[in-house]
């Protein structure tokens, strides 16, 4: 779906990018994208900081513009472009991805992706919406903080490649498997725009539930679920096709929406 693409070495934010370009009055087209080699202000969910050295991970935004599609929906963005990171790593690389409500994707229960979804609004729809996904490639190390919960597409493969055993005909093993930013930037987009304009028809998110739902790494575990208000835990069930996080508590079915509150296993990161 890519319809425009500019690239930099080093840039603030991508996300950042594209909204001065779109406020100063630039013509761009739905599609068109900017990424990065290296991030120096890049942000996630909640405002947290996105560790982006140079070089070695995908830092990549698009700019869209689904002025028919109502303002409460546009959220349903986020898990559709979990599924299209999941999707192309997968399709790549063969490895395993799993999404942890709403839009964190892991990878052996590790952050490997994040997505920051950002819009204007003007009246009950928006002028714009920029979806920004950022993926760990090549790192080899991380940050204390987040040492325990983060990996690399590189890290995850060579784990993958440590485990494998020597085939029976005594012949070497499978060579580990290069990864690239572009092509793997490529890919997302290119999943992502085929679940847009499937989205633009529903405004829900039937067309990727069951692909998200597979990935659901939550699914059926205890979650804490930090509402400001009422803190309280419960068996996580599935997403709906509104986006929103189905949690059994007792015998009551709670929908959580993502706009609201945040879910932490109760036992490490997920």
């Amino acid at each position: 779906m890519i319809t425009e693409f500019f690239y930099y070495d080093e840039i603030d934010s991508t996300n950042n990018e594209l909204r001065r370009r779109v406020q100063s009055g630039s013509a761009m087209p739905e599609g068109t994208v900017v990424s990065a080699g290296r991030q120096t202000a890049g942000r996630g969910r909640s405002g947290h900081n996105w560790e982006s050295p140079k070089d070695v991970s995908v830092s990549t935004s698009m700019i869209l513009y689904p002025e028919e599609v109502p303002l409460p929906y546009i959220g349903r963005l986020t898990p559709i472009a979990a599924v299209a990171v999941s999707e192309a790593i997968e399709g790549l690389y063969g490895l395993e991805t799993g999404i942890k409500w709403p839009n964190d994707v892991l990878i052996h229960r590790k952050k490997v992706c994040g997505i920051l979804t950002e819009m204007e609004p003007t009246d009950d729809r928006v002028r714009y919406v920029i979806v920004g996904i950022g993926v760990n490639v090549h790192q080899r190390e991380f940050p204390p903080e987040i040492a325990h919960m983060a990996t690399s597409l590189d890290l995850a493969l060579e784990s993958v490649e440590s485990n494998r055993t020597a085939p029976k005909d005594g012949g070497r093993k499978q060579g580990l498997q290069e990864t690239h930013c572009r092509e793997l930037t490529q890919a997302i987009w290119e999943r992502f725009g085929a679940h847009y304009e499937a989205f633009l028809k529903t405004n829900d998110l039937s067309e990727v539930l069951d692909d998200y739902n597979r990935r659901l790494i939550n699914r059926n575990e205890v979650v804490k679920v930090l509402d400001p208000q009422n803190p309280y835990e419960g068996v996580a069930e599935c997403m709906d096709v509104a986006g929103r996080l189905l949690v059994r508590v007792s015998d009551e079915i709670r929908r959580v929406d993502s706009g609201e509150v945040s879910v932490r296993g109760i036992y490490g990161y997920v």
